[in-house]
């Protein structure tokens, strides 16, 4: 096993505790677009967590949500989202992350998400399976859409763009036991590969939101795509997770929409 994984869970984890200090005590919220927020941890979290990578890994890329970041000519580059869920930070709505993924010729190899409130660790490396605070985890056994719980999340043009999600919303909630939309793209992936959910998807999402989250559903056991069920998901803007035994049926409701079957 590399050095890749040990030194990303350290490197969460001060990130994590730098954003237990802020969280309730924000003061700097700015819009990156109408209901795109950033807040001085997220600037905080990201420096921190870039200018650790940088010492640590002198040589390889990296490519962090807010714009900092290294360029390199590296086999490696890392994918880092300071504070997965700010909007829901910035409000003090409890559901946030930080998500760090290494991806080797683009794709990805190791991966840490960090839920600093719960204090929840997820890890994988590829081939090495996935864990939680270090015991190995898996995805559920669920087969039926019908009886699975799924989780979503909208892009930041919802009020202006027609492909929203709102469509695929109304067609999964018919089709499954609930739809839960908690806005933090890497936590949705990782309970996913925990057994907590059968499901996710969701469009227009970026690489840093779900490089680490996909490769711990994979090492969970689960299957991750495009929603067109292409298997290199970070060249793609959408993702579907799953615990790969509903994946088929999901992937057609993407696909018929309103005349995919309802359950009987």
């Amino acid at each position: 096993m590399s050095n890749f994984l040990p030194i990303a869970e350290k490197i969460a984890r001060e990130a994590g505790t730098l954003l237990r200090r802020g969280y309730g005590n924000v003061e700097q919220i700015e819009h990156k677009g109408v209901v795109d927020l950033i807040t001085e941890f997220d600037r905080q979290s990201e420096a921190l967590i870039v200018e650790s990578l940088r010492q640590a890994f002198p040589t390889h890329a990296i490519r962090a949500e807010e714009g900092s970041g290294q360029t390199a000519k590296s086999d490696y580059e890392w994918l880092v989202d300071p504070v997965d869920g700010t909007t829901n930070f910035a409000h003090g709505f409890p559901v946030f992350a930080i998500s760090l993924a290494l991806t080797q010729h683009g794709q990805p190899v190791a991966g840490v998400v960090y839920d600093p409130l719960r204090d929840e660790l997820f890890a994988a490396e590829i081939g090495g399976g996935a864990t939680l605070n270090g015991r190995p985890i898996r995805v559920s056994s669920g087969t039926d859409l019908s009886q699975s719980l799924l989780a979503t999340g909208f892009p930041y043009d919802v009020r202006t763009n027609p492909h929203n999600n709102f469509a695929q919303f109304q067609q999964f909630s018919l089709r499954s036991q609930a739809v839960r939309r908690a806005g933090a793209a890497a936590l949705d992936c990782v309970w996913v590969a925990a057994g907590r959910l059968e499901g996710y998807w969701e469009f227009r999402v970026k690489p840093w939101d779900v490089g680490a989250g996909a490769l711990i559903v994979r090492e969970a056991g689960g299957h991750v795509t495009s929603i067109e069920g292409n298997e290199d998901f970070l060249s793609s803007d959408s993702i579907l997770a799953s615990n790969g035994h509903i994946h088929e049926q999901m992937l057609r409701v993407l696909r018929e929409g309103d005349q995919a079957p309802l359950p009987k």
